[in-house]
């Protein structure tokens, strides 16, 4: 915890908090230093890389080919965006709580309560729907067939969980790695789909409807249903910053590790996207349950699909074991400030917050066994997203706005412009997942309000004044103040 965010120990307790002792906060620590930026890049590139898998290509079934570009390149800026906003604000207050603690600055207890309850919402879901797509994995490939889906699950929370309550940076030393086989996998099927690419493959989806064409199947239609699912191509990346307390040199390593794992998801998005349509066709690539694999076999490869049928496991396995990570860090940034119980933030002796990696853990297992469908956690993972995003956006054309004296390590090119631009496009991707799964939007939005009820009704009368987040809000208003 930094020096500028424990000195505020001697002030008047705002109505509706307390300030706890140092004792408090010994026993919710985190183990600082023990991330650099190659290993933030690695953690940012692991959140997404399962999307390039598996997922993006219905997008070309509900858009066509054009569709799902014109999703890819919107839905690219929206995270390119976002993300350089984040970079800046992370840089300058370097927190656990990352969105929430930027909300709470920028919106006030409310807008930061919200923004945090969506990302942990969105953390929450995302282990559980790629748990169900992992169980599905091990079955296609013909592993421990007569084994249950519920069981393979559970293995995999539990294997995983352990290796996070044993440490971050094994953990994230372990995810670096494993990341690193999906993306060699990636470049062996690059090398093994470009030879076979055509241009005439991907516009070989018959129009349908009025207001269609060879370009665009479905129409403006298909073009707002592909949303979406440009959004898998790189979902979760904005977690990077919750590892920011466990940073070696936050204002410095937080900017490059997100703005590298950025640049390397746009590269491998791209290359997904229009190999394997080019190489197998759009209309093949659109209906097709493991779109690499297939791909692959489809164009004779099947020596090159083995492989990258067993290394496209890995890619999995890192989006799941990332998520983890970052929902336990929410949770514990939002319990240490008092918005959670209070115990889910502890932390033991290897400095890691256990009681939230096992609570969400078990809600995990629950989701995955109880829900059952990948997809469906999926787009409720996004639509919690999306609100997560506009709230971050929002929060930094404030800052800017208002605080334009604040140090930051980095600022975003472009300033609040780019932020703009990105807030925009976040409540159109929002308004999208309805269009695609209404139902699952709704729940979602059930969650939230759920959530935002605990928090109107309870936690914001018990909330901890001088937790880092909230030392920086408290900041700011002192600050202003004092102008």
């Amino acid at each position: 915890m930094s020096d500028t965010v424990c000195t505020t120990a001697a002030r008047t307790p705002a109505s509706g908090t307390s300030e706890e002792s140092a004792a408090y906060f010994e026993k919710r620590s985190l183990k600082q230093g023990s991330v650099n930026w190659v290993l933030l890049m690695g953690l940012g590139v692991a959140y997404v890389i399962s999307g390039d898998f598996s997922g993006w290509n219905y997008g070309i079934a509900q858009g066509g080919w054009l569709g799902m570009v014109i999703a890819f390149l919107v839905m690219g800026a929206m995270y390119l965006f976002m993300v350089l906003g984040l970079a800046e604000m992370s840089s300058a207050m370097p927190v656990a709580g990352a969105g929430y603690g930027f909300a709470r600055r920028a919106l006030g207890k409310t807008g930061g309560a919200l923004t945090g309850f969506a990302i942990l919402v969105e953390y929450a879901i995302c282990p559980a729907a790629i748990s169900t797509f992992i169980a599905d994995y091990v079955h296609a490939l013909g592993l421990f067939s007569e084994v249950p889906s519920a069981l393979i699950i559970a293995v995999f929370f539990a294997v995983f969980v352990g290796i996070h309550i044993l440490g971050v940076g094994e953990a994230l030393k372990v995810i670096f790695g494993i990341t690193f086989i999906a993306v060699v996998a990636l470049g062996v099927y690059v090398a093994g789909i470009a030879p076979h690419f055509s241009a005439a493959n991907l516009f070989d989806i018959a129009p349908e409807g009025a207001g269609s064409s060879v370009a665009l199947p479905h129409g403006i239609v298909g073009v707002l249903s592909a949303l979406p699912f440009g959004m898998w191509l790189f979902l979760a990346v904005e977690g990077v910053p919750l590892a920011a307390e466990e940073s070696s040199d936050p204002k410095r390593d937080m900017p490059r590790g997100i703005i590298g794992a950025m640049l390397l998801l746009l590269l491998t998005g791209s290359l997904v996207l229009v190999l394997t349509a080019g190489g197998a066709g759009a209309a093949f690539t659109g209906s097709a349950a493991a779109p690499l694999v297939d791909a692959l076999n489809a164009v004779g490869e099947p020596m090159l699909a083995t492989f990258v049928n067993y290394a496209g496991l890995a890619g999995l396995v890192a989006s799941f074991f990332s998520t983890i990570y970052s929902g336990s860090r929410q949770a514990f940034a939002l319990s240490r400030a008092g918005y959670l119980p209070k115990f889910l933030s502890v932390t033991g002796s290897r400095k890691t917050p256990h009681a939230s990696l096992l609570m969400l853990g078990i809600l995990g297992y629950a989701l995955a066994v109880g829900v059952g469908n990948g997809s469906i956690l999926l787009n409720m993972a996004v639509f919690s997203a999306c609100v997560s995003y506009a709230m971050m956006n929002l929060s930094h054309i404030l800052l800017r706005k208002n605080e334009p004296e604040m140090e930051r390590g980095f600022s975003a090119p472009g300033g609040s412009t780019t932020t703009v631009i990105s807030l925009v496009l976040s409540l159109v991707a929002m308004c999208s997942t309805f269009v695609v799964d209404v139902l699952a939007a709704v729940c979602t939005l059930g969650v939230l309000v759920v959530l935002m009820t605990y928090f109107a009704l309870y936690s914001r009368h018990y909330l901890v004044g001088n937790a880092p987040e909230e030392e920086f809000a408290a900041l700011q208003v002192a600050e202003a103040d004092l102008a």
